[in-house]
């Protein structure tokens, strides 16, 4: 009698599961995307929305260390959402040299559509799901979140001492 009970299994049972849904939720996304603007922008655009509509506004150095990016692929990206007005320069207040990046009114617009559009198609899958699968979803989404955060907390505190 086996069973998959080593100490590893359930870590690797939880972390091919998340990866199925994420492809599921790339595919799901993609239509949301898609359908929401005449123009889509492309995923590491999309990114960058997300960046400035958490922490606007933002330079484009952070906006390039945040993405990991190099700072001339940051500006023509930056280049291409100001093309489709979806993002705003102006002076910094802190320093004439820098340029601030705002999310503009489209591209706020863009963002609040896309996620209607994700969070209908959400619900409509999880509204097919019995109650307590959806509260131990819940539960277990919070909890992935939460180490996601951690995680993403203690690499910045690395990356901050080893500087």
């Amino acid at each position: 009698m086996h069973s998959e009970t080593s100490p590893g299994a359930d870590r690797d049972a939880a972390a091919h599961a998340a990866r199925e849904v994420i492809e599921l939720l790339e595919v799901l996304w993609n239509k949301g995307r898609d359908m929401a603007s005449p123009a889509p922008v492309s995923s590491s655009q999309l990114r960058v929305l997300f960046i400035l509509d958490r922490d606007q506004p933002i330079n484009l150095r952070t906006l390039g260390e945040v993405l990991g990016s190099a700072p001339s692929s940051v500006s023509r990206m930056c280049d291409r959402l100001a093309a489709l007005g979806f993002v705003e320069r102006s002076p910094s207040s802190a320093s004439r040299r820098e340029l601030e990046l705002r999310l503009s009114s489209r591209g706020d617009s863009y963002l609040k559509d896309l996620r209607a559009r994700r969070e209908t198609a959400l619900l409509d899958v999880i509204s097919a799901m019995p109650p307590a699968e959806r509260a131990a979803l819940a539960d277990g989404l919070s909890s992935f979140r939460l180490a996601v955060e951690n995680a993403a907390s203690e690499a910045a505190g690395d990356a901050a001492e080893s500087a």
